[in-house]
């Protein structure tokens, strides 16, 4: 079985195509889990039409990652899908790509492609468009990985789960742990969805420095 373990906050407006477009996909073996962040807004009145089950984690002890493992830790899967709640699968086979990346023993987690929509911003579409492209590649030493939209295995996550300590870029750090313990991280395009934010919000100068923050304190900017 696979788990779908989607963030929310404040959703509403993406989150009923999100969880559709999931519930529609072909692979048939899945449970979906929204772990939210005291949304204010109506994603939990849209989320409670879905076949749903809900984490709820209080603002004061949300961290990206502690999200992630306390859904994970709600879930039943062997292996685990990361999509955040503004996100949604480009067409059925979104769930069958990251799943059968998996097969291979060797590899830890799987990230997909991330397209933008016609109202995401320019900036937003230069990255989305010049940081996912068309071609599958296998990571044996770069660290970069995503979690709007990756897939990992629970067996991997049992031994390293997801640093609740740092403020972001928690999948980066989780992929140079298994990285380090000589597993790989593979990217498959074709497991496509649409990411209306983009991965850096539009030039958001206060996520800008808090990311950097985080990317220093870990080492990974000297991964680059």
């Amino acid at each position: 079985m696979i788990s779908v373990i989607i963030r929310t906050r404040n959703e509403e407006q993406w989150i009923r195509q999100c969880l559709a477009t999931v519930a529609r996909q072909d692979y048939v073996d899945f449970e979906m889990i929204v772990v939210d962040n005291q949304s204010t807004d109506r994603t939990l009145q849209i989320a409670s039409e879905f076949d749903v089950e809900v984490v709820s984690i209080p603002q004061d002890e949300f961290t990206y990652g502690r999200a992630l493992n306390r859904g994970i830790e709600a879930s039943r899967g062997d292996f685990i899908c990361c999509l955040s709640g503004h996100c949604f699968p480009e067409n059925t086979h979104w769930l069958f790509w990251l799943r059968s990346t998996l097969r291979d023993p060797a590899i830890a987690g799987v990230y997909g492609r991330q397209k933008p929509i016609q109202s995401t911003h320019p900036l937003d579409k230069r990255d989305l468009w010049t940081m996912f492209g068309p071609e599958r590649k296998v990571q044996t030493q770069d660290p970069f990985f995503h979690n709007a939209n990756a897939m990992i295995r629970r067996s991997v996550w049992s031994k390293v789960p997801f640093d609740e300590q740092v403020n972001g870029v928690e999948d980066r750090v989780w992929a140079r742990q298994v990285l380090g313990m000589g597993y790989r991280i593979a990217y498959e395009p074709s497991a496509s969805i649409y990411h209306p934010h983009g991965i850096n919000q539009a030039g958001d100068v206060a996520r800008a420095e808090r990311i950097v923050k985080v990317l220093e304190q870990t080492g990974l900017n000297r991964g680059w």
